[in-house]
């Protein structure tokens, strides 16, 4: 019997990831990601899938971003009833993470039928915070390197992806084929989280393609941070930066709290966490010391290095606060919560910054704002773009080429095939020919809902 995966996200594009893995009349999905950026992908969103939920027999996640799970409250309230696998700091990322987005998107729909900004009427949530907390109760996790089987003869094991905490590559063992997802693999040189582990032996590899046509600068975060906030603090300017409120926002608190320490920057200059859900996550650090790299010292400045703002009112009354100050606030592609605010209050300014820390997709604010636009749309207004942007280089926690070929080129045997998944269509077909010309693999970049057999 032949084993088939169905390429329904992550193909063509950064998000959506959902890979479908067909054997013997079973099937599961590895990943469950939502679409987002461009209108067309979000679209995606609320097509069904070619297989309705009761026939998926199990879903195994690669980590806790919402490109990756934020699929599951929909899926669960179409009928999925079967368990959900992945680490236990996946369990705890999805816990924070899938609540706030139906919480988002409640409140985007209402904000859309209050002022009838919707073509539909009523504009509906895609899933609520209550369909995201139900399908939390069908997560079940399992440690590192110990297999297990999320369907009878299913074999999968997780191993270290860096990334993000609980973040993990699988290998699925079935139908005497072993296959090996990457899910999002971390940079060997990160400043937050360890580095990925060594690929396991595997006869076909779907390895991500964020960073496939580019390399990552050799100067760091803090050779970057360090002269923006220093122009910033000289001038008495407000920074906001959207941040991911997953890793990334630890990763540039981290940063700041190493520039005040060597006395590049001073240690009054006022931090500000606005994201509940960042919040969240910075405390959980403390409860994986081994997937990152932090002293227990820097864990707790992770904490204490800044104020955490929690209520809808502490955040409107950073509004009042003079500069120079940083306020860190998700969403990190500025795709909706309390960063716009901050955006809509201080980008006209030109005595502010606006820092851009990572991969925007295409489509999303955060993009136009890197692309230079002079104007974007805030809540159905439009807000002038005249603070300066800087755009960190540095700041991803995606491995970038380079990196990704030496992860595969430490497998101990070469795969028989090799699909580029999670990629924007340059970066994949770009990784695809290194892969092909460098390792001489054959690779292969799949159409979006394409059906292989591996």
């Amino acid at each position: 019997m032949t084993v088939s995966i169905t390429f329904l996200g992550g193909t063509g594009t950064v998000t959506g990831s959902k890979y479908l893995v067909r054997h013997n009349g079973h099937c599961m999905l590895l990943d469950c990601g939502l679409f987002q950026g461009y209108k067309l992908l979000r679209l995606r969103n609320w097509q069904p899938l070619p297989v309705t939920p009761h026939q998926i027999d199990a879903v195994v996640l690669t980590h806790a971003h919402l490109d990756h799970s934020g699929y599951l409250p929909l899926l669960t309230k179409g009928g999925y009833t079967k368990r959900i696998h992945c680490t236990p700091g996946t369990r705890d990322l999805c816990a924070i993470l899938l609540p706030d987005s139906g919480h988002l998107q409640e409140e985007d729909a209402a904000y859309l039928n209050r002022h009838q900004l919707s073509k539909h009427a009523p504009a509906l949530p895609l899933y609520t915070r209550q369909d995201a907390l139900h399908c939390l109760k069908q997560l079940r996790t399992h440690a590192f390197h110990k297999s297990f089987e999320p369907i009878p003869g299913w074999r999968v094991t997780f191993s270290h992806a860096g990334h993000i905490l609980g973040a993990a590559s699988v290998l699925l063992e079935v139908g005497g084929r072993r296959i090996l997802f990457s899910g999002d693999l971390g940079r060997p040189d990160d400043l937050l989280m360890a580095a990925p582990e060594a690929p396991p032996p595997a006869d076909t590899v779907l390895v991500e393609s964020t960073y496939g046509d580019r390399q990552h600068p050799h100067e760091d975060m803090l050779q970057e941070l360090r002269p923006a906030l220093q122009r910033l603090v000289a001038r008495g300017g407000i920074a906001v930066v959207p941040v991911f409120a997953v890793g990334r926002a630890q990763s540039v608190l981290h940063a700041i709290h190493l520039l005040k320490v060597e006395g590049a920057l001073p240690k009054s200059l006022p931090v500000f966490l606005d994201s509940p859900m960042a919040v969240s996550t910075t405390g959980l650090f403390d409860r994986f010391p081994a997937e990152h790299r932090l002293t227990d010292e820097a864990v707790h400045a992770l904490s204490h290095g800044a104020t955490m703002v929690q209520t809808p009112d502490e955040s409107k009354a950073l509004a009042h606060h003079h500069g120079p100050m940083v306020i860190l606030s998700a969403s990190g592609m500025a795709t909706g919560g309390r960063v716009l605010h901050h955006l809509a209050q201080h980008a006209g300014n030109r005595r502010n910054m606006v820092i851009i820390t990572g991969h925007q997709a295409p489509g999303t604010r955060g993009a136009r704002i890197a692309s230079g636009e002079k104007s974007i749309r805030i809540y159905g207004q439009e807000v002038e773009v005249h603070a300066e942007v800087v755009q960190l280089t540095s700041a991803s926690a995606h491995a970038d080429a380079d990196q990704t070929l030496a992860w595969l080129r430490s497998m101990e045997q070469a795969p028989e095939q090799v699909f580029v998944v999670h990629g924007e269509m340059q970066a994949a077909d770009m990784l695809r020919q290194r892969i092909a010309h460098e390792l001489r693999w054959h690779a292969t970049v799949p159409e979006h809902g394409s059906t292989l057999n591996v």
